[in-house]
């Protein structure tokens, strides 16, 4: 790999991984962001909710238009104008002054962040060929991955030692380096074949469409799918998304070409991303949130469970990339997603009486982590860990050597909006079974208990620590409800894994070897005849060199 090349692979990893690295990062800092900046208008949880989910409801809303911006308009142009911008909200987040401003800027943060992650897969599209690509399209999405995983740990060791703003400042350092890269090597590249007017009409519908989807899952969860909000927001998602091909193709300049989807590997990995990467990121946000909540880790401890998954992805990852390039990738896609399943069954078995794990960086002795961390969560993250660094950048060869060259920025885009909505709507419906899993135990443990008061759900909420003056008999239920409402979630996330498993084992197809490689059918059983002499016996001289038949020579 050149010198350049290995400075555009650096600009992609810095400019994606800080845009996945601020989807968690955030999330074990939220309670110190509750206590310091108080909402006027919001309750409490309400408003640290929506400094998480209003950066993720930007990233994907405009994923996808972002995307076709940069083939539009060049990939390294779009790509510097993301890493300015997010470099600046990002400072911003962190002087934020009020919670209001803070969500108002971390809304702004993920539009800068689409800029990003569809930019990213272009650049290195349109840089690396061959085996090379499908190495640097592992370690793109290994450090992506491995970003996202080492996100809450990193997030909980600043707010543990410096504050909770130190979460958005960390990206200022890493943007710099990016920025450099960008402007002094990479290399401009657009869509050749990108002519006329952009599609706005077509990017505001998927703007409509995505962004209702997810809107509607995110609001319907904090509102516990009362009133009419939710609903509407999810029928304006669906009807813009049944409008969205027909606009398409009525279109002289379509946002998104629908020829991509004839590409049958494409759609597949589409519809597998929705279902693997809904399970993925649900996942992580609950067993962080359970770990946290009912368990008693502090934030730095829960970060760091993660672990053992990110070392798989940093050192195997571009291996399988490679691997994908060479062999094919429906092996990897099929079996990955099912080892992370019986990663995530073996969460199923935890108990309720798990030791906390609190790492404390001033007290050496605490760094080593309970023995039932290592009986009851390290197991299930290493083999989810081991079946995602399997199938990870298999995916993303899978998805970007499907399409033509000049379309990877919204193919890109594409994907990676349906893995930005598929959290929405799979932690849409494991969030229902656990509320539902978790006051039915409350009820079941504390008899006459009102579990639907608003007082009651107040105090005590699921997977979450109790409020400590909620009665003694509540916080043990709660605890144990916790348990059980936990073991439903993942048994439903592994379904979906399981489900994505199948979807790219029927559905993919490795691509064919050049027709030079091919043999005509039925060759393998004839022999080859030879266009030379025999060899002759070991220790015989090889016959001297005869002129061509006359058909064969040329002449001289």
């Amino acid at each position: 790999m050149t010198s350049e090349k290995r400075w555009t692979m650096l600009a992609a990893i810095l400019g994606s991984g800080i845009v996945f690295l601020d989807s968690t990062v955030v999330n074990v800092a939220l309670p110190r962001i509750g206590e310091e900046l108080r909402s006027s208008f919001l309750g409490p949880f309400a408003a640290e909710n929506f400094v998480y989910y209003g950066y993720l409801l930007s990233l994907s809303s405009l994923l996808i238009l972002a995307g076709a911006l940069n083939d539009y308009y060049g990939r390294r142009r779009m790509f510097t104008v993301g890493l300015i911008g997010f470099g600046a909200t990002s400072l911003l987040c962190g002087l934020a002054p009020s919670i209001e401003l803070l969500i108002a800027f971390r809304v702004l943060q993920g539009a800068a962040g689409a800029l990003l992650v569809p930019g990213s897969l272009a650049i290195i599209t349109a840089t690396f060929e061959g085996e090379e690509q499908g190495r640097a399209f592992g370690l793109w999405a290994g450090a992506s991955a491995a970003t996202t995983i080492l996100g809450p740990f990193v997030g909980g060791l600043l707010v543990e030692t410096v504050s909770w703003r130190a979460a958005f400042f960390i990206n200022l350092p890493l943007i710099a380096v990016a920025l450099y890269a960008t402007v002094a090597h990479v290399a401009e590249s657009r869509d050749e074949e990108a002519s006329g007017q952009f599609d706005w009409l077509g990017a505001g519908v998927i703007f409509l469409a995505v962004g209702g989807l997810s809107f509607g899952a995110i609001i319907g969860q904090q509102q516990n799918w009362h009133g009419v909000l939710p609903y509407a927001a999810l029928i304006v998602g669906a009807v813009s998304a049944a409008a969205f091909p027909f606009l398409m193709m009525k279109s002289r300049h379509p946002l998104v070409p629908l020829g991509l989807f004839r590409s049958r590997n494409f759609t597949v990995t589409n519809i597998s991303t929705l279902v693997i990467y809904g399970a993925l990121y649900v996942t992580f946000a609950f067993v962080t949130i359970y770990v946290i909540g009912t368990l008693g880790y502090n934030p730095a401890a829960a970060g760091l469970i993660g672990i053992p998954g990110s070392l798989l992805l940093a050192v195997f990852s571009s291996r399988f990339g490679r691997l994908a390039a060479r062999y094919g990738p429906r092996l990897f896609m099929a079996a990955g997603p099912a080892i992370m399943g019986l990663g995530i069954l073996w969460f199923t078995r935890l108990p309720p009486t798990s030791h906390a794990w609190v790492f404390e960086i001033r007290d050496v002795t605490t760094w080593i982590p309970p023995a039932t961390y290592w009986r009851d969560l390290f197991p299930g993250f290493l083999v989810f860990g081991a079946g995602l660094t399997i199938m990870v950048a298999p995916l993303t060869t899978a998805l970007m050597t499907s399409v033509p060259k000049h379309n990877s920025g919204v193919a890109s885009a594409i994907n990676n909006a349906i893995s930005r909505v598929g959290p929405q709507l799979a932690g849409a419906l494991i969030f229902v079974a656990i509320a539902s899993s978790f006051y039915h135990g409350i009820a079941t443990r504390v008899p006459g208990v009102d579990t639907s008061s608003s007082k009651f759900r107040n105090q005590v909420a699921p997977l979450n620590r109790p409020d400590p003056a909620a009665p003694a008999e509540v916080k043990r239920a709660a605890r144990a409800a916790s348990t059980d409402a936990f073991h439903v979630g993942m048994l439903i996330a592994a379904g979906l894994l399981f489900a994505g498993a199948a979807v790219n084992g029927v559905g993919i197809r490795n691509p064919r070897a050049p027709a030079w490689m091919r043999r005509p059918k039925g060759m393998e059983a004839q022999a080859i005849p030879r266009l030379g002499p025999e060899r002759p016996a070991s220790g015989e001289p090889l016959p001297a060199p005869t002129r061509a038949p006359p058909w064969m020579d040329t002449g001289g």
